[in-house]
């Protein structure tokens, strides 16, 4: 389903990143804000429906590029408010970070689910993504 009540616009400010903070996982920090906003090919979009002022939904992500591949974009995070999912919004948010990663001349864009998270499976599939069902999550923690 289509949601058309609902406006997508590029975050550009600090602010705007502090009235979506409902959306992320922990609390929202003005200098990683400032930082990710003005970092070269970080970007993060934010979902308003019509009726509401604060964002609904939200999707970061982060240009790689590499000397032998090009470039590409990793998917970083993605929200959706509970009252607001399953409307469209999640796959909407997707697609114009899709579309912008296109524009860039990325190759390609990515993003690392668990396997057992469906809802973001769904979301990701009705955007247009495949799973390639060869990947694994190696990690280092620093501090």
């Amino acid at each position: 389903m289509q949601n058309r009540s609902v406006e997508i616009r590029r975050a550009m400010t600090v602010a705007e990143v502090a009235a979506a903070e409902h959306l992320f996982d922990h609390p929202v920090r003005t200098e990683w804000t400032e930082r990710f906003l003005t970092s070269a090919g970080h970007h993060l979009y934010l979902a308003y429906e019509m009726a509401e002022t604060a964002p609904v939904g939200f999707v970061s992500g982060i240009e790689t590029i590499h000397p032998d591949k090009g470039a590409e974009m990793l998917l970083y995070e993605l929200g959706v408010a509970e009252p607001y999912r399953r409307r469209g919004i999640g796959r909407a948010l997707v697609r114009r970070l899709a579309g912008q990663s296109r524009e860039l001349g990325c190759y390609g864009m990515w993003v690392l689910v668990d396997t057992d998270n469906e809802v973001a499976l769904a979301t990701y599939r009705s955007a247009g993504g495949k799973d390639d069902g060869v990947c694994a999550v190696v990690s280092w923690e620093f501090g």
